[in-house]
């Protein structure tokens, strides 16, 4: 193996980046960073009323989980293949297949082309966010980067607000500019990514260290394998059933390739895609497991509440945006201020432990929520969610980042990035299927209990139809009815959707009350002062004297 050094542009010397330069270099990162976050939340807000429109409701979720697919297993490719060859040009891909990607969706004429097209578009965002935490991590010491972080931390909650909100926006209109309103939901990315392109150009311009050495191609093929059909089990299940011959034809061959995986990594060394030798390494290791259990309960929560929201409370999709802003807060809140008392003490466990105690806190709380739950007390329990993910997210992977070499920091970020989707992945599938598993029998209670009240009875009789409905099985897939449903009838299964949240709240408090036990196992390792862009030029300047004897 050997090592070249090139140049993606003008960068100090030594490595050392001023606070201007880091901004400017920021500037760029976090238009890419908000492309993906906020394509998670825009699209999920108007898939239903795309489905309608490409006249294929029942494929919907092919859409979703081609994206979700190729964006996580692209993650650590894009880690792996940026510390081989740059940081720059490969953000610069992640970024044009995105936008290519993003398109192509808008112009789909079927629900088909739309999950090939996104598909396209999830290559893409595999790069999109984990290469931002990695450029950070190249130019800023871990003692200064949860200052830098929180910016992040920020993008990613205004896209949980502005998703739903401009996703509802388009969704909800005809035409915008002559184009159907829906295909803006796709094409408001281009202009962003367009700008992302050019300013990425101009700023991020940094030293590289080019290694050759082999690219881990059979790991990834290995690593396909093995996610591809736990990822698709993991969207489908619940329609096919856990334990049908499909959903265990999935688990069979899903571990085949994740145990062929390992082997490979372990027979490639160094060259692996994700080097297990990382492993080996207890804060990294710990903090990727916490990071995991992180994952399943944050996205559970990310993904249930907006259902209350909606279904409980009758919100629309763009209310329920705006509800969510005091989850925003509570983010930009805590992730500044842990950020500068980082910066300021050098201590960084405590944040974490704090913030995944508040999160398993607030979970908690909710599952005590009801239909008659004011909203403001929601409100200030998401807030509570956003302060418990401000302090901890970041502060994960600062911790897993600071306990590697500065030659795997591409590696180190992305696995960071992939674990958090795998867990969340896994968290949604199963507090999904908790809420429609439990659903019927709750709203079969409430019915029961209420067909002793003379108002019910009374309702009933006045909406014969929906007698009817109720003996035939309620479709609990589309609760669109319950908007111009007589608010008596309906009261009893929005009891039903109430209770049954309820269960996935206190089940993902429970998942992250593990991750808040695990996480004082967290060893804190001092924090460095310099950047791995600096710690990979001091090694560079040691090197070169034995080099020139040696010559």
């Amino acid at each position: 193996m050997s090592d070249t050094t090139t140049a993606e542009g003008a960068a100090a010397t030594n490595g050392k980046l001023s606070h201007r330069q880091i901004l400017t270099v920021l500037s760029g990162l976090m238009l890419g960073m908000f492309l993906a976050a906020l394509d998670q939340t825009i699209v999920s807000s108007s898939m239903r009323t795309i489905a309608d429109e490409l006249h294929g409701l029942s494929l919907q979720a092919w859409a979703t989980t081609a994206y979700l697919i190729t964006a996580t297993l692209s993650t650590p490719l894009y880690g792996k293949l940026s510390d081989l060859y740059g940081r720059k040009p490969m953000y610069l891909t992640a970024i044009s297949l995105f936008l290519v990607g993003s398109l192509a969706s808008g112009m789909a004429t079927s629900m088909y082309e739309l999950a090939a097209f996104r598909a396209f578009q999830g290559l893409g965002a595999g790069g999109l966010m984990s290469l931002a935490l990695a450029i950070i991590t190249d130019i800023t010491a871990p003692r200064e980067r949860s200052r830098y972080q929180g910016y992040f931390m920020a993008v990613f909650g205004i896209s949980s607000v502005a998703g739903p909100v401009v996703g509802g926006f388009f969704a909800g209109i005809d035409t915008f500019a002559g184009i159907t309103g829906w295909r803006w939901v796709f094409l408001v990315n281009v202009p962003i990514a367009l700008a992302a392109l050019v300013v990425v150009t101009k700023v991020l311009n940094l030293p590289h260290t080019r290694v050759d050495q082999k690219v881990d191609y059979w790991g990834a093929v290995a690593l396909a394998t093995g996610l591809v059909p736990l990822l698709i089990v993991a969207e489908q299940g619940r329609e096919w059933g856990w334990g049908s011959a499909a959903s265990i034809a999935m688990y069979v061959v899903g571990a085949l390739g994740v145990t062929a995986f390992v082997w490979i990594e372990r027979r490639m060394g160094d060259a692996a895609l994700l080097p297990l030798r990382l492993f080996r390494r207890p804060v990294f290791r710990m903090a990727t497991l916490v990071t995991v259990v992180q994952g399943a309960g944050m996205f559970g929560a990310m993904m249930s509440l907006p259902l209350y929201l909606q279904i409980v409370k009758g919100a629309t999709p763009t209310q329920a945006g705006l509800q969510m802003l005091p989850l925003t807060l509570g983010i930009m809140v805590a992730s500044l201020t842990s950020g500068r008392l980082i910066s300021k003490t050098g201590r960084y466990k405590m944040f974490a432990v704090a913030g995944i105690g508040l999160m398993a806190a607030a979970l908690f709380a909710l599952s005590t929520i009801t239909v008659d739950s004011s909203l403001a007390l929601v409100m200030v329990i998401a807030f509570v969610i956003g302060l418990g993910l401000g302090a901890s997210m970041q502060t994960l992977v600062l911790a897993a980042t600071n306990d590697v070499r500065p030659q795997d920091i591409g590696v180190a970020t992305s696995a960071a990035t992939f674990f958090r989707q795998i867990g969340g992945t896994a968290g949604t599938a199963v507090f999904l299927s908790i809420l429609f598993g439990t659903v019927g029998d709750k709203i079969a209670n409430a019915v029961r209990s209420a067909m002793t009240t003379p108002a019910y009875v009374s309702a009933l009789a006045r909406h014969p139809e929906f007698a009817q409905q109720m003996k035939s099985g309620l479709d609990v897939n589309d609760t669109s009815f319950l908007s111009t449903l007589d608010p008596t009838l309906a009261r009893p299964i929005l009891q039903g959707f109430a209770e049954s949240m309820s269960t996935v709240f206190l089940v993902g408090g429970i998942v992250l009350t593990v991750g808040f036990a695990l996480v004082w196992f967290l060893k804190e390792k001092p924090l460095s002062d310099k950047s791995a862009m600096e710690q990979r030029a001091d090694a560079e300047a040691d090197a070169a004297p034995a080099l020139a004897l040696a010559h």
